[in-house]
């Protein structure tokens, strides 16, 4: 119960920060304390990111709303996810698209064979994760309405922005030092439309 309420608190300070109110929701869903170590678990509603293992981090919640709201992601809708990690933010998208929608890449196997088996045991079993380089995406999957990075990229991987469908998004911090996070709109023509929502900080693609 007390981290019920905790969770209950952080999507109430959450709610100012995004225009959809189903982002809010989607976080009050998702128990964000079974996708941290159990040393890390009286952290877990903090909003700040958390060390998940192989230099990687969960993301901090109101990072994971923002980047749901900037995506404006429907029921139906494919998803791309670039760095599965521990499995939380690929739940938070799954609230929103449906499980069988979300596609996610991690690049180390021991995340994504957790990250699989944490989401299944939390009813996300619909959600597919695999092991592999993100950098190509997953074009078995795809084309995908809409795709993002949970890691900072020097540009928008081709392979990635390629497997997008015109009209489509991609979401991703970007910048090899100071970091950006970058929405584009793929065009007809698959040229990009791009625009800039603040400064951020994540770990680098690898």
């Amino acid at each position: 119960m007390a981290r019920e309420r905790e969770r209950e608190r952080l999507a109430d300070r959450i709610s100012s920060r995004v225009n959809d109110e189903r982002v809010v929701e989607a976080v009050r869903s998702v128990p964000r304390h079974e996708f941290v170590p159990e040393s890390r678990r009286e952290s877990a509603y903090r909003d700040r990111p958390l060390p998940i293992g192989e230099g990687q981090t969960i993301s901090a919640p109101h990072m994971v709303a923002i980047m749901a709201d900037l995506l404006e992601l429907d029921p139906g809708d494919d998803v791309l996810e670039i760095g599965t990690g521990c499995g939380y933010h690929a739940a938070v998208t799954a609230e929103l698209v449906g499980g069988d929608g979300v596609h996610s890449v991690e690049y180390h196997e021991s995340l994504a064979r957790k990250a699989r088996e944490r989401l299944a045991e939390l009813g996300y079993g619909d959600v597919s994760v695999r092991a592999g380089d993100g950098r190509k995406g997953w074009p078995e999957r795809g084309p995908y309405d809409r795709a993002y990075l949970t890691c900072a990229a020097a540009e928008l991987p081709d392979g990635v922005v390629e497997q997008v469908r015109p009209g489509g998004y991609v979401l991703a911090p970007v910048g090899t030092g100071q970091q950006t996070l970058l929405r584009a709109r793929r065009r007809a023509d698959g040229s990009l439309d791009r625009e800039t929502h603040g400064g951020v900080r994540f770990v680098r693609m690898q």
